[in-house]
């Protein structure tokens, strides 16, 4: 499927960490669904951490294994995938999608994940060979009249779950990055010696974010607890919200000498923090950080999608966050909606329901009292 530019512009939808199961949160998929129909992108990135891979065999409601074998559990994820990807599917929009640390801690190889993906008729990419990783790929973006490659789209995997060792690597693997710089290289030579301008998904954060922020007082507004009894705040120059401390790869492995060697890429765009969403400049990179998407999961009203307007002419781009509230509106019922589906809500759900027990109790109390007054 070749991807072109359309009256000189072309839009990408970024959604970062669904991070779900089959019983999918409605809230979110409302949220998703009306950003698709009033966005209209002409491409959907979905960066990792697409469902809740090791909670799969988990039920409805609490924890209780209801999965017992790999079977049970991989028609559970057709489900949970599905729930996410049909949507974008009926509405013929092509995407593209890499793992984060949650997809893979389950009985499914991500090659047996991808084929999932594969299936819907609309899904691009996934076919990385010497990448060393299905989902470490690039997507070209073609000018409208689909001669020459105007913008290149990085899909670079960064995290994955050794099932022998049941432990989880978080970083870029070297084989990815030797595979960048060539694939770079014969982009540039192909586009007669001229870099093409590239931006570069990855969900979890290079190790360089940690630049964008600095230490500060514990009472500093805003301020985010940190390693070693520390606090942190967003650097000044930085835009947007810091909301959590930034949980970046475990090691470099040459992925910034090789941007920058390169000098395609205008900015590397990152999930897996779900607090978090900030703009910020590394060595002429610019560092973008998008919240997640998930209502299962922690987060906090910045939970939404982020959109990038790439223009033909320039190669240049403007990126912006649509929160739940941009999306849906402000209103009661929607607020409602926001308050029992997000799990990192649930004290203002007690609270909602023990005030709503107490006002049934009280109602009955009164009800009674007013019965028996009648009866004297």
């Amino acid at each position: 499927m070749q991807l072109k530019f359309k009256n000189g512009k072309f839009r990408v939808l970024q959604v970062s960490d669904p991070q779900d199961l089959q019983y999918v949160r409605p809230t979110m998929m409302r949220m998703l669904n009306k950003a698709y129909d009033d966005l209209k992108p002409d491409l959907i990135v979905l960066t990792g951490d697409n469902i809740l891979g090791n909670h799969l065999d988990d039920a409805r409601i609490y924890t209780p294994l209801i999965v017992k074998d790999k079977e049970s559990e991989k028609k559970a994820m057709g489900i949970a995938i599905d729930k996410l990807v049909s949507p974008i599917e009926e509405r013929k929009i092509p995407f593209a999608m890499i793992y984060g640390n949650h997809d893979d801690r389950n009985r499914m190889t991500k090659e047996e994940q991808a084929d999932f993906y594969r299936s819907y008729s609309c899904n691009i990419g996934l076919d990385g060979t010497d990448s060393g990783d299905c989902d470490t790929y690039n997507i070209p973006i073609y000018s409208e009249d689909g001669e020459k490659v105007k913008i290149n789209i990085w899909m670079l995997d960064s995290a994955w779950h050794d099932k022998e060792q049941d432990k989880c690597f978080e970083y870029v693997k070297p084989q990815a990055v030797e595979w960048y710089k060539k694939t770079s290289a014969r982009l540039k030579e192909e586009n007669g010696g001229e870099v093409v301008p590239a931006i570069m998904f990855q969900h979890i954060p290079m190790l360089e974010t940690l630049e964008l922020i600095e230490e500060c007082d514990k009472n500093y507004e805003g301020a985010v607890p940190g390693p070693d009894g520390k606090f942190f705040k967003l650097k000044d120059e930085c835009g947007g919200f810091l909301g959590e401390y930034v949980s970046a790869v475990s090691e470099k492995t040459g992925q910034m000498e090789a941007i920058k060697e390169c000098g395609d890429v205008k900015a590397v765009v990152f999930g897996h923090d779900h607090g978090n969403c900030f703009t910020g400049v590394v060595d002429g990179i610019q560092f973008i950080q998008t919240p997640c998407t998930s209502f299962r999961c922690y987060g906090n009203r910045k939970r939404g999608v982020r959109v990038f307007d790439i223009d033909e002419s320039t190669g240049e781009f403007e990126t912006f966050v649509l929160t739940y509230d941009d999306i849906v509106g402000k209103s009661l019922w929607n607020d409602f909606c926001y308050l029992w589906d997000a799990d990192d809500m649930w004290k203002k759900k007690a609270a909602l329901i023990a005030g709503v027990a107490g006002a049934a109790v009280l109602g009955i109390g009164v009800g009674v009292g007013i019965a028996l007054k009648k009866r004297k």
